[in-house]
């Protein structure tokens, strides 16, 4: 069903309050909503109400345009000083010598890299653990190396938890850090480390790790210098839907200030094996409704993501109509972060033809992109070798 078509549907409701007719004429209206009013879509928007909103935006920004770029992550190590509770993946520094621990050399990192040399891949995204010995002079080098050995990969490098650590340590500024690591190579900066900005919050999940300020003055920082960088949220545990809306309005201002976020990127809370076992995880709906308000609330953000490895490759099918338009890549996670974190794709890893399966068969259009949202090329139409032999089956003959 079209965005029109299910607006309509939604909006014949007879039931339906004055108020969320007012905020559903607010969005189709491009106005941008208030606080209160994202509050309201989180106690009040039913699925199919957020969901035909999101929807309208995503198409009316992008039509069934879906985004995916090929890329491979590597993760330094799973070793951390900071003690998230959050966090099934990390281990501390006392834990070295566990068995799903793992700390690679410079010269690991740089085989993994290698790996891939000769193959498609755009972008490689490094993020992992915060230890003493992965300094400003270690990271340095390494983006210079590879900008070096593979000039055109496209490096998507570290979260401010990491360069404030970092930073820190070499007693260097924000400012002038920033500067270095953009000089050496890096080309953006992921997301991660937001979790949820609201201080009492983030005190009981992450205590350690550089507050909300610190973690929107870096992407300011970085994008003063004319960078781009992507953002998350942690959802699902023990926030409220306030401290949810406060998270994103918190992005919007800074988005208004610099225009240098390109994505945003919810990421659902697992429970598997770490601190906080004991909070139960949010149903699929949740994630959807959390998906479509985000697209609606942020309306300066140009692009909505979902990690298909860790929601799961039918749900992220389904995201695709509550305001999603990039699916991430095709992933291959070396070192296992997303099934130690309780994912739903413990083999995360598909090749193009797979993602392109996946979006095409929710009745989108596969684009490549480059990490920078440059489009690389449509895979509408396109025929992948393997499937060529059986075409013809499928096929009526041209009369």
């Amino acid at each position: 069903m079209r965005s029109a078509d299910s607006i309509d549907v939604v909006l014949a409701d007879p039931a339906l309050s004055t108020r969320h007719r007012e905020v559903a004429g607010k969005v189709l209206n491009s106005e941008r909503l208030s606080f209160d009013d994202g509050v309201f879509l989180f106690k009040e928007g039913s699925l199919a109400y957020v969901g035909a909103l999101a929807n309208a935006m995503r198409e009316r920004k992008h039509g069934d345009n879906t985004y995916f770029n090929r890329n491979f992550h590597l993760e330094p190590t799973n070793l951390c000083v900071y003690d998230c509770k959050f966090c099934s993946y990390s281990r501390l520094i006392k834990q070295r010598n566990d068995a799903d621990a793992w700390s690679f050399s410079m010269e690991d990192m740089k085989n993994i890299v290698r790996k891939y040399d000769g193959q498609p891949v755009t972008e490689v995204h490094i993020v992992g653990g915060v230890l003493p010995q992965y300094d400003l002079p270690f990271y340095l080098e390494f983006f210079g190396w590879i900008k070096a050995h593979r000039p055109e990969l496209h490096i998507k490098a570290l979260t401010p938890v990491e360069y404030h650590y970092i930073f820190k340590k070499a007693k260097v500024s924000y400012e002038d850090g920033m500067r270095m690591i953009r000089d050496a190579g890096v080309d953006s900066m992921p997301g991660g480390g937001a979790e949820i900005f609201d201080p009492v919050i983030r005190e009981q999940i992450a205590a350690d790790k550089c507050d909300a300020e610190q973690w929107l003055r870096i992407h300011e920082i970085w994008h003063e210098l004319g960078m781009r960088s992507n953002a998350t949220i942690l959802y699902g545990h023990i926030e409220s839907f306030e401290h949810r809306v406060d998270h994103l309005e918190r992005l919007r201002q800074l988005q208004d200030k610099t225009g240098g976020f390109q994505t945003f990127i919810p990421l659902k809370f697992r429970n598997k094996e770490n601190q906080m076992s004991h909070v139960e995880e949010c149903s699929t709906i949740e994630d959807l409704r959390n998906y479509a308000i985000s697209r609606i609330y942020l309306d300066n953000f140009d692009h909505l993501k979902t990690y298909w490895p860790m929601i799961g490759r039918t749900t992220a099918q389904l995201a695709l109509s509550f305001g999603v338009d990039d699916l991430d890549g095709t992933i291959d996670d070396t070192t296992k972060i997303y099934s130690m974190a309780g994912s739903e794709e413990q083999n995360p890893a598909l090749s193009t033809r797979e993602l392109v399966d996946m979006i095409r068969r929710v009745g989108r259009k596969p684009i490549e992109r480059d990490t920078l949202y440059n489009v690389l090329q449509d895979y509408s139409d396109v025929v992948f070798e393997e499937d060529k032999e059986f075409r013809g089956y499928f096929e009526l003959p041209v009369i």
